[in-house]
């Protein structure tokens, strides 16, 4: 039976769950629950802190998980990224008072104060910069004002937060961080295979939809061309004398203005519908 970690709170796990529902499995009711087993489809799944699932597959303990990509690099565990989930995305950077820093060279021999002392080291490391990481847990942009650490690196979204504590982004972003499924190298767990074809089939599905509309033979050619699908569109005849229909997977994004395209060309009964999951 495959074994998978799922992330037991914060931002991750309410988006794994869902994404792990809409690929077949079970989930918890329960908060509390701590495991639960799905014995149709052959997996166990155990709900532990995100910062640990990386730690347990790395070590072989679980087979799969679901976590960050930061707490990933961050653990030093012996476990690899295989897919990128989309949900959960988050920057890296440094941050420091108004015009203290101006590149990252200059945090040579600095302090820096991050919950995050793993993924900092390597990316100072890389760039041969010397300089005193200190880990500390939860909110770090106090440090500077209490002496602690000359800098920060820490998750940026709007900047807001570092703004109101007289602090700027400065340098390169250190990591772009999002939910990733993991593995431990080596050996293919039985089950692994149905697991990631399944997840595979969710992401694909969010990122398409399905596109009908029925056109004049005559300009088929140029419909298909702006609706090319993914391996080939279905163009079936219609009763209408001189008229097909077409079905087609097309990008979510940009779709409606496909739609208007498809209008111009002369097509009519445009439709998008919802894929819930597919195979490819």
């Amino acid at each position: 039976m495959l074994r998978v970690a799922v992330p037991n709170k914060g931002s991750l796990s309410q988006s794994a769950q869902e994404i792990l529902r809409e690929a077949g499995y079970r989930q918890r009711v329960d908060s509390k629950q701590l495991a639960l087993t799905d014995v149709e489809n052959g997996v166990e799944f155990f709900y532990l802190r995100p910062r640990d699932i990386a730690l347990y597959v790395g070590k072989g303990t679980l087979d799969v998980g679901i976590t960050g990509r930061d707490l990933l690099q961050d653990s030093g565990a012996e476990a690899d990224e295989v897919l990128p989930l989309g949900f959960g995305r988050s920057r890296f950077r440094f941050a420091g008072p108004r015009g203290a820093f101006s590149s990252v060279a200059d945090l040579e021999g600095a302090r820096i104060a991050t919950s995050y002392d793993g993924v900092v080291r390597a990316f100072l490391d890389q760039r041969g910069i010397k300089a005193d990481v200190v880990r500390l847990d939860g909110a770090v942009e106090t440090s500077i004002q209490l002496g602690v650490a000359d800098a920060i690196a820490d998750v940026v979204e709007t900047g807001s937060t570092l703004r109101q504590a007289g602090l700027e982004v400065f340098g390169d972003t250190i990591l772009e961080s999002e939910a990733v499924v993991i593995t431990r190298g080596g050996d293919v767990p039985t089950g692994y295979e149905t697991f990631k074809r399944r997840i595979d089939g969710v992401l694909v599905a969010r990122s398409y939809v399905m596109m009908d509309y029925d056109i004049d033979r005559d300009r088929v050619q140029a419909a298909v061309a702006l609706t090319p699908g993914i391996e080939s569109p279905t163009v079936s005849p219609l009763h209408r004398e001189g008229w097909v229909a077409v079905r087609a997977m097309v990008p979510r994004a940009g779709s409606q203005r496909l739609m208007d395209q498809l209008w111009e060309l002369g097509a009519r009964g445009i439709l998008l519908t919802e894929i819930n999951a597919c195979r490819l």
